[in-house]
């Protein structure tokens, strides 16, 4: 009997929660004995259209028993749905709602489900990271996602829901996910704001690269000496993988992070169960993120990290 055959569509390979999408994701198929081709879309979402439907419409379209897609525009790709469906592929979305799930779902007999991270919670968790940071209150330059991004929409939603009353946000949207996404929003912001003399009192980012990529551009701004002063300045991000969001929060490069567990694993899991057992899973299935450290173990912004001198700090 062959062995049943999944895609998977990631948005960039330029990200490293994307990068760990992937291999979670092959070490599940692994696991669980079937096939899984990888295609990235480098964040385009006509290019992401355009990689699926060479699948759904070759000759070969059969030889997939589903597509689990993470889409990279403002849609959930109800086209490009419509028809794997009709050809008998199972279609799952990670990251966002399906537009429409009803209506796909009576077109075949094919399981059409979503496996998003809970984007609201984890904007929830950074706005309590902030009142923990900053319990006397300050400003966040908060670095958003791609503006037509879900994901963007509803992490900015749930920092509003929590953040203390005392925290202001200045918001910069990023043209993507990478730090270098973080870097150009930054020198972008600072060339138009270096003369108003504006303070920062912490830098968060919607992940951890674009915080990252915020990181670099003021320090080049500042070796350059377009800085009027130094005052403590940190950085919080989310994603929060073992090996940079975690490793840089030990080592002090982040405050915080947000750990936003891979949703690939879930997604793989039940699309084989599904097709296996030709069942229909719940439309969405949320995966909960966590605070990393533990808000309890966050410390407060203090007066020693304004001392001139502290390598993360700057004033505007």
């Amino acid at each position: 009997m062959a062995r049943s055959r999944f895609l998977l569509s990631l948005i960039t390979r330029d990200n490293d929660y994307q990068r760990e999408q992937a291999s979670a994701a092959e070490e599940v198929a692994r696991t669980l004995g079937v096939d899984l081709q990888i295609t990235y879309a480098e964040s385009d979402p006509i290019t992401q259209s355009q990689q699926l439907l060479e699948v759904i419409q070759s000759p070969n379209a059969n030889d997939f028993t589903g597509i689990i897609v993470e889409p990279c525009g403002g849609t959930s790709m109800t086209q490009v749905a419509r028809a794997a469906i009709k050809q008998n592929i199972a279609w799952v979305v990670m990251n966002r709602e399906i537009d429409g799930i009803q209506e796909l779902r009576r077109l075949g007999k094919v399981p059409v489900f979503s496996v998003s991270s809970d984007h609201e919670e984890i904007g929830r968790i950074q706005g309590r990271q902030f009142g923990a940071l900053l319990p006397k209150g300050g400003s966040v330059l908060y670095l958003q996602g791609p503006s037509a991004s879900q994901v963007a929409q509803r992490r900015a939603e749930g920092v509003q829901d929590t953040k203390p009353h005392n925290v202001s946000l200045k918001v910069l949207k990023c043209s993507n996910w990478t730090e270098a996404g973080g870097h150009h929003a930054v020198l972008s912001w600072l060339r138009v704001t270096v003369a108003q003399k504006e303070r920062i009192d912490l830098v968060a980012g919607q992940n951890d690269l674009v915080a990252m990529g915020a990181r670099k551009a003021l320090k080049e701004n500042l070796a350059a000496g377009g800085g009027s002063g130094l005052s403590g300045l940190r950085f919080t991000g989310v994603d929060g993988l073992p090996n940079t969001g975690q490793a840089w929060t030990r080592g002090g490069t982040l405050a915080a992070t947000v750990v936003v567990p891979p949703n690939t694993v879930p997604a793989l899991k039940m699309i084989v169960k599904a097709t296996t057992e030709k069942s229909q899973p719940v439309e969405q299935t949320l995966v909960a993120p966590y605070s990393f450290p533990e808000l309890g173990q966050l410390r407060p912004q203090t007066a020693s990290d304004n001392e001139d001198g502290s390598d993360d700090a700057w004033k505007y």
